[in-house]
């Protein structure tokens, strides 16, 4: 799982194994280290970030801050996935 940040305790990273077909470029988000039941969030093709889905239950106001750094650094995001994955596609 490559990790792309440490952010206010958090991780922000990849999930290596990531289905076939490959889905939209997205992120994973858990407290402390890398969790199989980790927060996704898409980035979507105007560099937006929507949520996915909560599983690791992280408060609404951290959770939204995250969000925002996530859209922040969404070309650092994409070019990773890019060089990870070699494609990238849009959930929306």
């Amino acid at each position: 799982m490559p990790q792309l940040f440490k952010f206010g305790g958090y991780c922000i990273y990849f999930w290596s194994n990531e289905n076939k077909p490959l889905e939209p470029v997205h992120v994973h988000v858990a407290y402390g280290r890398p969790s199989r039941t980790g927060t996704k969030i898409w980035i979507t093709s105007e560099s937006r970030a929507l949520l996915a889905n909560n599983n690791s239950g992280i408060p609404k106001p951290q959770l939204n801050y995250i969000i925002r750094f996530i859209e922040a650094n969404s070309q650092m995001i994409l070019e990773s996935w890019a060089e990870h994955f070699g494609q990238i596609s849009y959930y929306c």
